[in-house]
């Protein structure tokens, strides 16, 4: 089975108490052993996130995402998980990535939203939002 590496658990934590980061890409690692940190970024412009998913490869990611909520209450963040499993991407690596993925989605704490992307479409800007900001009526 898969572990994760402790570097990956200390970045998320510095993603999320200490909004070090933006966003956080995750892949397995050469052997397929281990979950590890693929890249980090401060980058607030979501387009930087989208050009970090490889159109044929899949990755994990995390994501500090800010939306704004109405009636004037400001902004509000929520880490959102996503799984990058593109439709180009090979069989194996598909079925691996799905397989893995529980190992790192328990071990990450505080995660509001989870987005499974198969195309750019699915974790475009907008789609996310609407993913978020729907959950966002009973916080």
């Amino acid at each position: 089975s898969v572990a994760v590496a402790d570097e990956s658990l200390t970045v998320f934590n510095d993603l999320k108490l200490g909004k070090k980061y933006k966003f956080v890409i995750f892949a397995l690692n050469e052997s397929k052993t281990q979950i590890v940190v693929d890249s980090t970024s401060t980058d607030t412009d979501y387009d930087a996130f989208l050009e970090k998913l490889p159109e044929n490869e899949c990755k994990y990611a995390v994501y500090d995402f800010e939306y704004e909520i109405g009636g004037g209450e400001g902004k509000r963040s929520k880490i959102v998980f996503y799984t990058w499993s593109p439709d180009t991407a090979p069989i194996r690596s598909k079925m691996v990535y799905a397989s893995s993925k529980d190992a790192l989605r328990r071990a990450l704490n505080g995660i509001s939203t989870d987005i499974q992307g198969t195309d750019f479409s699915e974790v475009a800007h907008e789609t996310v939002l609407e993913k978020v900001s729907r959950g966002a009526g009973s916080h």
